[in-house]
């Protein structure tokens, strides 16, 4: 099979790259081990999130922001998305010296889009939260989606446009043949002029393959859900310096996170749950709503995410091959900028740069410098 581009791995960046690319008329095929979906990209909580970004990823995340408010008008799809705000709460004095730092510093660089809230407005807007709790700070643009139709929406608008979605291909090799990328497939062989790494959790694999070294590593974050109770949190909740992330569906159901981790198993595609961290998330969730003492946890699940050594991600060209490029490492906290991502690994392969300053998210920023 040949095509201009070929993308490895089907999640919400690798969908997002093909919609991108597809709808400029460039034939794009993507190869998914799995199914489009199948781990980070579809498993996780869903946050569409803008609040407490490391400085290097805010104008990413704000121009993500930005297209998420009309994204399921532009998909002509569903992707879930609920603009409900997001609160990180304080629990104590340190936490707000500790926002109010962070303030200084955001509205030094020209950004305004977090705002620290009092005591009262933190009670206003959740009135069932602890009374010991004394602020916080808001981001009212945030929310959250969907996480497998939100991926799925940019696949099926991909499809749309003429790129081709290929499941259950695991990539068995890649190299480069002249001007040409060829790699083999589980079942198919494939060729293209451009590569791109999308591939998630064995993404350093595919790195290899392309000729570059990174050091990631993966994890399996758990989430769990409750069964329905009252109606009490319409923002996405957070804390500032607590494992505490949950957020209240329309139906009632609550969605418990926190950054908990399991038992990874990346050579068997599978992971494992850490029952004594569930717990511990249910009772920090508990602590900060006590209201959530009388809900029942319906389920719970993990999927392999990759980390980079500081929690940003790889983003831009590969440093040792040409017409390659790399998406990955996203550390938990890349689903809302998917859809940015998509768009700025459009231009560099089409027009050979980006209009955001990538040198915090190169691939080479481990490489030993020599004196």
């Amino acid at each position: 099979m040949k095509s201009d581009v070929l993308i490895i791995g089907g999640g919400i960046q690798g969908c997002a790259t093909a919609y991108h690319l597809a709808r400029q008329g460039v034939s794009v095929t993507v190869v998914e081990k799995d199914y489009v979906a199948r781990h980070a990209s579809g498993v996780n909580a869903g946050g569409v999130r803008l609040l407490g970004r490391d400085m290097a990823e805010v104008p990413l995340s704000k121009a993500s922001m930005e297209m998420w408010q009309t994204l399921d008008d532009d998909l002509g799809l569903e992707t879930g998305f609920r603009r409900q705000s997001i609160i990180n709460i304080a629990a104590d004095d340190q936490d707000m010296a500790t926002l109010r730092t962070r303030e200084t510093k955001m509205h030094a660089e020209g950004y305004t889009h977090e705002r620290i809230i009092d005591q009262a407005e933190l009670r206003e807007r959740l009135p069932q939260v602890n009374p010991s709790c004394v602020g916080g700070v808001i981001s009212e643009l945030d929310g959250y989606a969907i996480p497998y139709k939100a991926t799925s929406a940019f696949r099926l608008a991909a499809e749309r446009h003429g790129a081709r979605i290929i499941e259950g291909e695991e990539l068995i090799s890649l190299r480069r043949l002249g001007s040409s990328w060829l790699a083999q497939g589980s079942r198919n062989r494939y060729e293209a002029d451009t590569v791109v790494n999308c591939a998630g959790a064995w993404a350093d694999r595919i790195a290899l393959m392309i000729g570059d070294n990174v050091p990631l590593s993966h994890a399996a974050p758990m989430l769990m859900i409750t069964t329905r109770v009252p109606h009490f949190a319409s923002p996405v909740v957070g804390a500032v310096s607590r494992q505490l992330s949950f957020k209240q569906f329309e139906n009632g159901t609550v969605l418990i996170g926190g950054g908990a981790k399991g038992f990874a198993d990346r050579a068997k595609n599978q992971t494992r749950l850490d029952y004594a961290k569930l717990a511990s998330a249910a009772r920090t969730t508990a602590d900060f709503f006590p209201i959530m003492r009388q809900a029942s946890i319906n389920r719970m699940w993990a999927g392999l995410e990759a980390y980079m050594p500081d929690n940003l991600p790889v983003i831009g060209p590969a440093e040792n091959a040409d017409r390659a490029f790399h998406a990955f490492g996203f550390s938990a906290h890349g689903f809302q900028m998917g859809p940015i991502v998509g768009q700025v690994l459009a231009d560099l392969i089409l027009n050979g740069q980006s209009r955001f300053g990538l040198s915090a998210f190169r691939i080479n920023r481990y490489d030993r410098k020599v004196l």
